[in-house]
């Protein structure tokens, strides 16, 4: 007989399904587990000209070791470039010929005097042996252009590393989704619901949940094709200060509405939600996202209470964060569900037990039946002749005769 409830475990090898065709081959994820999209671009328009163009968001970008030794160059560079400048500027003015005449700059007589007085110059070090004379107004311009310069690269670099440290990359980190996702019933109804938390003990502001239902077609011909699909969610706007389990009931508008436990295991798709919020720390926007793959949703589970109240506040337990229990589910589609719920019998109370089936007394029939309990019997007197029995007295006809004298017919009024 087939069964109507069951419960999935999590270790159970729900991989290794069969086809038509053989088992399901192993695709890439679209979105991976931490977040990352699973895309490499190749032959973009002009990539190098539009990294240069938004030059700041590429160098926010790069990895940390490439930032390093580009802003080491940017420094080193212009310290040679500027160098250079005062070397020819002695070369031409001839103090590296003559030290006898007034130099444009006092000390620089090679090469590397010229690389130290530029270096010291921007860096603002000024060890009191090498100095701008007022002899050369070409040196002068060279030394302001120098100034502004360095104000530039020190405000880039200042500006890079900050931003780039606060990136919401690594706020992410800091909110986490359950690394499964389990379909169970709520209300009656069939539920897909994952966990969401923040490990951090400062509350985000307006946070929004989304989730998409992601199907990946690929042609005879290597053409595929992307296709989206939204998830409704209960309460999509959320206030994370404890882990949330976000919801989607299982509707007729659901992609899920018509998949049962075994077209589940069967199909292929990845379901990618994610997580926007604001951080009130810098006011910055993140967004957290993770994907889920047929494998990693569990039907028939169900997660665990994480949250303990206590005397003085409400503890978490992150321990709990991914554990799961077993519910009795069943394992047939939304759909399918649906439609036994209707056809299932309603009670009704039978017409003979039926409270409703004998009217109520009225109070005032109540009290009548009442008054007539409690009134006395009504005596009824009968005159008649000595030939005729003696007069009995009768208790019934209470209600025709009360109160009444019945007199034999040989007696008038008269005699009366």
């Amino acid at each position: 007989m087939h069964k109507q409830y069951t419960s999935v475990s999590p270790t159970d090898d729900i991989t290794a399904v069969k086809t038509e065709n053989g088992h399901l081959p192993k695709k890439n994820r679209y979105v991976r587990k931490e977040g990352h999209c699973n895309v490499v671009f190749r032959h973009v328009p002009e990539e190098w000209l539009l990294f240069v163009t938004d030059i700041f968001t590429t160098l926010v970008e790069i990895r940390w070791r490439v930032m390093f030794l580009i802003f080491a160059l940017s420094y080193i560079l212009s310290w040679l470039f500027f160098g250079i400048l005062y070397w020819v500027i002695a070369l031409v003015h001839g103090d590296m010929r003559d030290p006898s005449i007034d130099p444009c700059v006092y000390e620089v007589r090679s090469f590397t005097a010229a690389f130290l007085f530029s270096l010291e110059t921007q860096t603002t070090i000024g060890y009191g042996f090498r100095g701008m004379s007022e002899n050369c107004m070409l040196a002068i311009i060279i030394v302001t252009i120098q100034d502004v310069v360095s104000c530039f690269i020190d405000t880039f670099v200042i500006g890079i590393v900050v931003a780039k440290m606060a990136s919401a990359r690594k706020r992410a980190q800091t909110v986490g989704f359950s690394n499964c996702a389990v379909i169970n019933l709520r209300d009656d109804h069939l539920c897909l619901s994952w966990r969401v938390g923040d490990f951090r003990r400062h509350h985000l502001v307006e946070g929004t949940a989304c989730a998409q239902i992601v199907r990946t077609t690929v042609h005879a011909t290597g053409k595929m094709d992307v296709t989206y699909e939204d998830l409704a969610i209960q309460q999509k706007d959320i206030i994370l200060v404890t882990p949330t389990t976000v919801c989607h009931r299982i509707e007729p508008s659901s992609p899920l509405y018509k998949m049962s436990l075994v077209d589940l295991r069967k199909a292929n798709f990845e379901l990618v939600v994610s997580f926007t919020y604001t951080d009130d720390c810098t006011g910055m926007l993140h967004q957290t996202r993770t994907s889920y793959t047929p494998p990693e949703i569990l039907w028939g589970q169900l997660f665990q209470e994480m949250i303990r109240v206590t005397k003085r506040h409400y503890r978490v337990d992150y321990i709990l964060f991914n554990h799961t229990a077993k519910v009795l589910v069943p394992e047939v589609s939304a759909e399918d569900y649906d439609h036994k719920k209707q056809l299932r019998p309603s009670p009704r109370h039978s017409p003979r037990h039926s409270p409703r089936s004998s009217p109520r007394p009225s109070p005032r029939s109540h009290r009548e039946n009442h008054e007539k309990l409690l009134k006395p019997p009504t005596v009824t007197v009968e005159f008649v002749t000595d030939s005729q029995p003696e007069p009995t007295v009768s208790t019934s006809q209470a209600d025709t005769q009360q109160n009444s004298l019945t007199l034999p017919n040989d007696l008038t009024s008269k005699e009366m």
